[in-house]
């Protein structure tokens, strides 16, 4: 990476802010731990996919082509009144999606739909990855907030099954799949991608060729993973080697080269 330069940024929080100079910084303080994961809760694999399947994600459903909402094609909405910021929009546990945001969505392959706004990056990095002689597999993008809500419940009522109490299921739901208005698969800039050899969602689509190559150049198309390993403090998410945001090509290299999370980053940022 050349000399920092000076951007103007506004912040999660809508401050507009000056980025110059904090990435030494932030890189001294960033730290790598290691942690242990289990899996997390996708919405269905593609039609014809032999994708691992939970019974929660098979009850729940998820949006394809047939099922698209009639307002999918109205404009996104831009986040605290700045187009900068779009790519930006942080949504865990703490900050949920704004009140009515809709995105604009735009098709992506196997009935998956994505924001149009990230959808010719993430069909660059498909079709690459393709080329590099690999399998690369979506299993889930956008989730209506119908879709999230029944991944949710039905993760809770495995809790329950298990004999948690209804606030301890929940929040061991909450651990693998997003409260519903928490999701960024209902944001529309995430992706849950496998091996096609390896269609289990759990510590071993690491150690895949796919998952292998995606993390090393996921962010020269402007995605990140979203939920690396050691960052479960933070995030309030388990581990997911396969679950990609896109944040924009500059701020995915930062944010590679820091070795911080999405919140750690805006923190950074943000000032």
């Amino acid at each position: 990476m050349g000399p920092t330069k000076r951007v103007r940024y506004r912040s999660a929080q809508g401050r507009s802010i000056t980025r110059r100079g904090f990435l030494a910084g932030a890189l001294l303080a960033a730290g790598c731990a290691v942690a242990t994961a289990s899996r997390v809760i996708g919405s269905a694999p593609p039609a014809g996919s032999n994708a691992t399947s939970s019974p929660e994600t098979a009850d729940a459903g998820d949006l394809r082509q047939t099922d698209l909402p009639v307002d999918a094609a109205s404009p996104a909405r831009t986040y605290n009144g700045s187009p900068n910021d779009w790519s930006l929009v942080l949504v865990n546990a703490e900050n949920p999606l704004p009140e009515g945001y809709e995105p604009a969505l735009a098709p992506l392959e196997q009935g998956f739909y994505a924001d149009e706004r990230c959808t010719a990056e993430a069909m660059s990095m498909m079709d690459a990855c393709r080329e590099a002689g690999l399998s690369p597999l979506i299993c889930s993008a956008y989730r209506s907030k119908e879709v999230q809500e029944g991944l949710f419940a039905n993760n809770v009522q495995k809790g329950l099954a298990a004999g948690l109490s209804l606030e301890d299921a929940r929040a061991e739901a909450g651990k693998s799949v997003a409260v519903p208005g928490a999701s960024e698969h209902q944001l529309g800039f995430a992706l849950d991608i496998v091996d096609l050899n390896n269609q289990n969602l759990d510590e071993t689509q690491e150690s895949t060729p796919v998952q292998q190559w995606l993390i090393e150049r996921c962010g020269k198309f402007g995605f990140i993973l979203r939920y690396p390993t050691g960052k479960s403090a933070v995030t309030g998410i388990i581990y997911e080697p396969w679950h990609y945001r896109y944040v924009g090509r500059e701020v995915a290299e930062e944010i590679r080269e820091l070795g911080v999370c999405l919140e750690e980053y805006l923190a950074l940022i943000g000032g």
